[in-house]
């Protein structure tokens, strides 16, 4: 038997006999998101491994090549941009708008939620993905820490000036139009 049907035959029995157990290891390093399954991923790293088979060496442990390619896979997903129409929960951003302004008595205003819309919009890559993993997504700092490999310190520091660039625009905002 040469190479190529030898890897493609181990990498197809392999996903045969480990599908669920593949899953659940994509699943326990990452949310399902609209932009992100497990299902996804696996069919990701699938596809990839079987169309370059016959480029590979002979594959003797099969399940850690799997692996570190599924492991791989998720930390390109989580690296990612996010795209902005995942900051759509109306209650988070109305939760956002009074944690940001403290004075208001009442609920936030629609021209409110839609100016913090467009500063989070706004916000660097960086600032904008710790707001939206953590105040919409549901994500701890821990579990993105794990996931990404940036200390909890410097999600937090990132949260914290991305919180006070959004406090600044919506206070500017308020004094300018007295929302």
């Amino acid at each position: 038997m040469n190479l190529e049907s030898e890897n493609r035959k181990k990498l197809k029995e392999f996903f045969g006999e480990e599908y669920n157990s593949l899953k659940n290891y994509v699943n326990s390093r990452i949310r399902e998101t609209a932009n992100r399954s497990a299902e996804d991923i696996i069919q990701d790293v699938a596809l990839k491994l079987f169309s370059g088979a016959d480029r590979y060496g002979p594959i003797n442990n099969v399940a850690g090549f799997v692996y570190r390619s599924m492991r791989n896979k998720i930390i390109d997903v989580m690296r990612t941009n996010k795209p902005t129409e995942s900051i759509e929960g109306e209650s988070e951003l109305a939760d956002l708008v009074e944690m940001l302004d403290q004075s208001a008595d009442n609920h936030p205003s629609e021209k409110m939620i839609g100016i913090l819309k467009a500063s989070i919009d706004e916000l660097k890559p960086q600032y904008r993905d710790i707001i939206i993993a953590i105040d919409f997504e549901g994500y701890t700092y821990k579990e993105i820490a794990s996931e990404t490999g940036i200390p909890q310190g410097t999600l937090m520091s990132r949260r914290h000036r991305a919180i006070g660039i959004l406090y600044k625009k919506l206070n500017k905002e308020i004094n300018n139009n007295k929302i």
